[in-house]
């Protein structure tokens, strides 16, 4: 499976059962989508950087909620979560997802507010690959981001939803998040390639360049 980041919170991934894209943005974000077609839309929650599901061509299926999905052998569970931490009081509603393709269990978090409760944490059962957002402000932050990461234990974590090249300076970098789990110099890939018998053994964290296209 090629999994590339196509900035904010968006994400493309590429299997043999077909393509899934993320959390599509509008301009608000000031960065630009660009051309982008998938099989599968996923949409995390009903905000501006999230829901320009309008994007992306050729979806089979746009899921916009909880639930449990099966769509041509790819399989999605939406979880219940809250964009901040009052249930949703302040920022409403967030569904982080569960996506099962390729032998691989993608979980994206969404605008995740709060920690995960032990009900929520024991539904994102063994997952391989974590999308969390970082950037605080109106998600949590590098040292709730670290926490969340050591419930969930997955074998790769890869930071979004960050102050990216000037765009939402009111966000934090990447790098505090880095630092929150003692790393430093972590090179950025444009594109990672995962299969199950090449996951680490240990959590991993991964830094990815946006991809214009």
């Amino acid at each position: 499976m090629e999994i590339v980041w196509l900035g904010h919170s968006c994400f493309r991934l590429k299997a043999r059962a077909g393509t899934v894209i993320i959390d599509p943005y509008q301009k608000e974000t000031g960065l630009t989508l660009g051309k982008q077609s998938a099989d599968i839309v996923l949409v995390t929650h009903d905000h501006p950087g999230h829901n320009h599901d309008a994007a992306v061509s050729g979806a089979r299926k746009v899921v916009k909620g909880p639930g449990e999905y099966e769509i041509q052998d790819i399989l999605i569970t939406g979880v219940r979560t809250y964009h901040d931490n009052q249930n949703g009081k302040l920022r409403g509603r967030n569904t982080v997802y569960l996506v099962r393709l390729d032998d691989i269990v993608v979980c994206h978090l969404g605008d995740l507010g709060h920690i995960l409760s032990s009900s929520q944490v024991e539904e994102l059962d063994d997952v391989d690959v974590l999308m969390a957002p970082v950037g605080g402000e109106t998600t949590i932050g590098a040292s709730e981001a670290a926490e969340v990461i050591s419930l969930i234990e997955p074998k790769i974590v890869i930071p979004m939803h960050y102050q990216l090249d000037g765009v939402r300076p009111d966000l934090d970098t990447a790098d505090k998040f880095l630092r929150e789990m003692g790393l430093a110099n972590v090179e950025a890939q444009a594109k990672l390639t995962v299969s199950k018998s090449g996951l680490p053994e240990e959590t991993q964290v991964v830094v990815m360049e946006r991809r214009r296209s």
